[in-house]
């Protein structure tokens, strides 16, 4: 693919996320974070040079690697994997724009640990297991404001901006919408909160409407 036809490409994709954004709002605003997790640090400067600032990774390490290798670039690095505990130092070292994957509140006292003895705030965001499901990560919808809040009080150096979630894993898009719907309601009840990030390659138009206002958008993004 020319460098012209990816623009193309990629302008496409833009054109959905505003033909759905659209649906909620003229004034409803929706970031895209490019998870480049199965692309290369090239395919990064790629997207880069179309526009794209802010990448996504779900390793540490992978993190660090791409960081580092294209730290001459303006680019905004959000963590989106589950963060063993171990890995805490590590990744507060590379100090990333956002944490998506904040979905435990022992989770959140260690990171606050950490934070405090390195005299460092995070940007997280708290994970919503939306649809119940035991392959998922996160807190539970009944449990996510009381959790969230808890972590507000408890936990000053983590500056909880929103929720996270992933949709529901299944073929019926009414499944996967009443999940995103739970999230969006527990988000509208969150002071303070402004980010909502739902929404992936394959339903990233369906959590958009259902008011989303982040997408992490992988392999769609990198054409593949």
């Amino acid at each position: 693919m020319t460098e012209i036809e990816y623009k193309i490409y990629i302008d496409d994709v833009i054109r959905r996320v505003e033909t759905a954004r659209i649906k909620v709002s003229a004034h409803h605003i929706v970031k895209i974070v490019a998870i480049s997790k199965y692309s290369t640090s090239d395919n990064i400067v790629k997207l880069y040079n179309i526009g794209q600032r802010a990448y996504g990774e779900n390793k540490v390490q992978d993190l660090k690697q791409k960081a580092h290798h294209l730290e001459d670039l303006p680019l905004e690095w959000h963590f989106v994997g589950n963060l063993q505990k171990n890995k805490i130092n590590n990744l507060l070292d590379i100090n990333p724009t956002l944490f998506h994957g904040l979905d435990s509140l022992s989770l959140a006292h260690e990171l606050q640990k950490k934070l405090l003895a390195k005299d460092m705030t995070l940007d997280a965001l708290l994970q919503i297991n939306s649809a119940n499901e035991e392959s998922k990560s996160g807190v539970s919808i009944d449990d996510a404001k009381s959790i969230y809040e808890q972590i507000q009080r408890e936990c000053p150096n983590i500056n909880l901006r929103g929720v996270m979630s992933i949709g529901a894993h299944s073929d019926d898009a009414k499944l996967v919408k009443e999940s995103f719907r739970k999230t969006h309601e527990v988000y509208k009840q969150l002071k303070g909160a402004d980010i909502c990030s739902m929404g992936m390659s394959g339903d990233f138009e369906l959590a958009i409407e259902c008011g989303s206002n982040m997408v992490r958008l992988g392999s769609i993004m990198f054409n593949k």
